[in-house]
């Protein structure tokens, strides 16, 4: 099944450096859960640092704002929990919600490319 994830990781605390480390860090822990278990990653995009919508309380930390990336990716759905458990139990992640974006054949879900567009700004990829 084709599944794209959109996760929300907390921003670095003032007088740190960047959490870009951290960011790459997740993305690697959750890509290396789908590849282990028979999966395809199609596409990493790091959308970077913006506000949530909301305020969240996450851990005892109160969040205002967060850094995004997405990932698409072909996974069974056990290896989906398997994600989702892990994401869930990090302290380091805000939030995270993933999409099915299909269920069919290899040809029809072939046509779903890994691009991930967010919008004219093209921020850089993570390179993981």
């Amino acid at each position: 099944m084709l599944y794209e994830m959109i996760a929300v990781v907390r921003t670095a605390r003032a007088g740190q450096p960047s959490n870009l480390p951290e960011v790459k860090e997740i993305a690697r822990t959750a890509g290396s859960l789908i590849l282990a278990q028979g999966g395809t990653i199609r596409g990493i995009k790091n959308w970077g640092v913006f506000s949530l919508p909301k305020k969240t309380t996450k851990h005892q930390l109160q969040h205002s704002e967060g850094h995004y990336f997405v990932m698409r990716y072909d996974a069974s759905s056990k290896t989906q929990d398997t994600v989702r458990t892990t994401l869930g139990l990090d302290p380091r992640m805000i939030k995270f919600s993933t999409v099915k974006l299909g269920v069919g054949t290899l040809e029809s879900l072939s046509r779903i490319g890994g691009s991930m567009a967010w919008s004219k700004q093209d921020p850089d990829s993570l390179k993981v």
